[in-house]
């Protein structure tokens, strides 16, 4: 599967409000949505006022961006969660939180999910012992997440393991001196931070 190689604050600035996709630097007055609040591109902002579809397509997208996940990878999450018992969009929203890059972020090992898939991707990181090199790997319930390696922990995931104040979410458990974590369940949707509105992801896909 391909990669977004272009500048991602564009996307950002296209949504109009930050989806930290570039860490640190999100938190900054650096930001370029603090600088160029505007939509990328020649024209600017746009007086026309968006359609219901239209409206749809913004969360839809927004939500994509957030994880990281192209079209047709997105699609078939969906069409999984509308397969499997409970609220579509809650489920959707469920397996995104479930990618081990999104874990490892989660728990704070990156500074954003697109570190934390260069992480699972270059074999850093295992499941129940197993190395794991796919960014979209489901963790479920009971399952541990650690280092593959222990004697060769990235200097950076040192780094951000040791600042103080970082605490992950109450599904997932994590012991830094151990650098172990266990998923404890599922997240409910409260627990699920994302500044979306996963019922009109819903109607676009069942237009």
């Amino acid at each position: 599967m391909g990669r977004y190689t272009e500048a991602v604050c564009r996307l950002c600035r296209r949504e109009g409000m930050k989806l930290y996709l570039k860490g640190d630097k999100c938190y900054t007055e650096k930001c370029p949505v603090h600088k160029r609040p505007a939509p990328p591109g020649m024209h600017g902002v746009s007086r026309r006022k968006l359609s219901e579809f239209g409206v749809r397509l913004r969360e839809k997208q927004k939500l994509r961006r957030i994880y990281g996940v192209y079209e047709a990878q997105f699609k078939t999450y969906f069409q999984r969660a509308s397969k499997t018992k409970g609220v579509t969009g809650t489920r959707l929203l469920q397996m995104l939180e479930a990618r081990l890059d999104n874990v490892v972020y989660r728990l704070g090992l990156a500074a954003s999910r697109k570190e934390a898939r260069q992480l699972v991707a270059h074999g850093h990181l295992a499941v129940n012992g197993g190395r794991v090199k796919a960014p979209s790997y489901q963790v479920r319930p009971g399952q541990r997440v650690t280092v593959a390696d222990p004697a060769d922990i990235p200097p950076r995931v040192k780094e951000l393991a040791a600042l103080p104040g970082r605490k992950p979410p109450s599904w997932l458990e994590f012991d830094p001196s151990r650098m172990e974590a266990r998923v404890l369940a599922l997240p409910a949707r409260e627990e699920i931070d994302v500044p979306v509105q996963e019922q009109l992801i819903v109607e676009y896909y069942s237009r």
